[in-house]
């Protein structure tokens, strides 16, 4: 029997979402998600999605990432879609810090382990946790290939002059300091889709990918491979989100220390956790932002405009990094279904062949669809991603034709 199936891990510090899919045809066959591990109640979402199955959802106690597995193991099981399925060709995993090590999906052995856990310093709160899922998958099926996706990988292409920083350069290799990135699965998959979109191959067209999410991040594509990203060493440089501030002048940081007395850590949970739009206005919903505005609220209308003006200094600076732009593709929560931001974030830069129509753009839909004007110069795209299908898809080209 062949084995064309994959199963996709994304294992957070509180979670573990999954899908299983089958590479012949790129179905899902399951979903769900384990959320709150670790606390009193903890809940199990799962979705049997072959034979049109129901949501199952049960709560119950799970204490940590092995028994969050073994509950995944058990719900596909009642479907028939067991981990022991000889069908199952590989568990692939994402990894949020690979380094300028990792540039591509790799099987997991000692080795990779432990590169991943040495770079735990620059990925405090992903890397354990990504850790965590690969040794319980690996003890659940330490016969099948275990297959690491980084979100840097993508990025790794930059050029030097895009990934260094302007700091003592023994300083900055001594503690691995450079520009990674990350979203690099989304960016990797859009950037694909939109060439698709408008039926070229990626090696002929340049591209901005616009991911806005609660995290957000762009980046400028040339030919398939990407030249420059707005994250830098943590998820925290690039553009306005949910809850961090994005680019900011460094010494803000000393400034709350010396003047304002607050620690490392305060410092480090005021700009991750309390900036961005909820810092600005409270909130770190576009929707809730929206209406506020429509309701006349001047504080959600400045959090709106301070997110849209980052947001088009970007776009303006991967034009100038790229020379040509093919297109530009909206992506994630934000970007595929809040119609403002888009109309506001090429406002204005009609000059650069940037326009969106809005009737196209007030459609909504999952399927990947041009949102500029008929004959537009640039291609205004919107690209619904899938993290989950990329994963699955660099898993299976890896390890696919061992089976």
């Amino acid at each position: 029997m062949s084995s064309t199936r994959v199963l996709v891990l994304n294992s957070g510090s509180s979670s573990v979402k999954y899908q299983l899919l089958d590479m012949r045809d790129s179905s899902r066959l399951a979903t769900g998600l384990v959320e709150r591990i670790g606390e009193r109640t903890s809940v199990v979402r799962h979705t049997p999605l072959a034979a049109g199955g129901q949501p199952r959802e049960r709560t119950e106690p799970i204490a940590d990432h092995d028994a969050a597995l073994k509950a995944v193991a058990e719900e596909l099981a009642a479907d028939g879609l067991g981990l022991d399925s000889p069908e199952l060709a590989a568990i692939g995993h994402r990894v949020v810090h690979g380094g300028k090590r990792f540039t591509e999906p790799t099987v997991i052995d000692d080795a990779v382990l432990a590169e991943i856990e040495r770079l735990i310093p620059v990925a405090p709160l992903h890397n354990p946790a990504n850790l965590t899922g690969i040794r319980t998958a690996m003890a659940l099926r330490p016969d099948l290939p275990q297959v690491a996706v980084f979100d840097t990988a993508f990025h790794t292409t930059m050029p030097e002059s895009a990934a260094r920083y302007a700091i003592d350069v023994k300083t900055a290799d001594e503690h691995r300091i450079r520009r990674y990135g990350f979203h690099g699965t989304s960016h990797a998959y859009v950037s694909r889709a939109t060439a698709e979109l408008l039926g070229k191959a990626p090696e002929e067209v340049n591209v901005i990918v616009l991911h806005l999410g609660n995290g957000a991040s762009a980046s400028a594509v040339r030919g398939g491979r990407c030249v420059d990203t707005s994250m830098g060493l943590t998820p925290l440089e690039g553009l306005v989100m949910g809850t961090r501030s994005g680019d900011m002048d460094p010494a803000v940081i000393f400034h709350l220390m010396r003047v304002g007395g607050m620690s490392a850590d305060e410092i480090d949970t005021l700009l991750n956790k309390k900036s961005g739009l909820v810092g600005l206005c409270g909130d770190n919903d576009m929707r809730e932002i929206r209406r506020r505005i429509d309701e006349g609220d001047e504080q959600a209308k400045l959090a709106f405009d301070i997110y849209i003006h980052r947001l088009k200094k970007y776009i303006g600076a991967y034009y100038a990094v790229l020379g040509h732009v093919d297109a530009v593709a909206f992506t994630a929560g934000v970007g595929e279904n809040a119609a403002p931001v888009r109309a506001a974030a090429v406002a204005g830069l009609e000059p650069l062949g940037l326009a969106v129509d809005e009737e196209r753009n007030a459609v909504r839909g999952g399927e990947p669809r041009l949102i500029s004007p008929e004959g537009a110069r640039v291609a205004v795209a919107v690209v619904p991603t899938d993290e989950e299908m990329e994963i699955a898809t660099q898993t299976y080209a890896l390890v696919g034709n061992n089976n």
